[in-house]
């Protein structure tokens, strides 16, 4: 039962308030929107924030067939530019996808290593209102993951399986057990 294991689940004996985070916005990515979502992850992490100038995308992650590029291509590349004690979290406006159940190729919003190094949030599939409120939950969400969080089944948890999508709106902030989590971590959740 994945509530059982979300409720065992403690992160790495290591701090992670040591841990720099580092905002990597992809080519095309607008400055202002990474710097915004870095002042919104300043409000929750007590550690160093770094936002990087955009690089562009590694060729091997690009799906010519689907006009879009594969997450997981993008996180191995992001991960190989981390030094220890570094997590990144890449950033684009471009579609991104990922292999899911029968799926060789599924659209998805974002996706994070769990744990790992690094993880990819996209604003191409965020509709409505209020676009870089949404990224920023799917990038918070994804960095839950690097740090070990599995997918919460807390309706209103930003840990919050989307399950192919879109419930933003609802997920309000991290819930107790994955707040407790990540405080252990080191992260200054209010």
């Amino acid at each position: 039962m994945e509530d059982d294991k979300h409720a065992e689940y403690t992160p790495p004996e290591t701090s992670k308030a040591t841990l720099t985070i580092i905002i990597q916005p992809f080519v095309g990515f607008p400055a202002s929107s990474a710097n915004l979502i870095a002042k919104q992850l300043k409000e929750m992490y007590s550690g160093n924030i770094v936002v990087n100038d955009a690089i562009p995308f590694p060729d091997n992650a690009f799906n010519p067939a689907r006009s879009r590029y594969r997450a997981d291509s993008l996180i191995k590349y992001l991960s190989s530019l981390a030094k220890d004690g570094q997590l990144i979290i890449g950033l684009t406006n471009r579609d991104i996808s990922t292999t899911k159940d029968n799926y060789p190729d599924w659209g998805i919003m974002g996706l994070g290593y769990c744990p790992g190094k690094s993880c990819i949030a996209s604003t191409f599939r965020l509709k409505g209102g209020n676009p870089l409120e949404k990224l920023f939950k799917v990038a918070i969400h994804e960095l839950g993951h690097t740090q070990g969080l599995p997918h919460c089944p807390n309706q209103t948890c930003l840990m919050r399986d989307a399950e192919g999508k879109d419930h933003l709106d609802e997920e309000k902030e991290f819930c107790p057990r994955c707040k407790a989590v990540l405080i252990k971590a080191g992260w200054n959740l209010k």
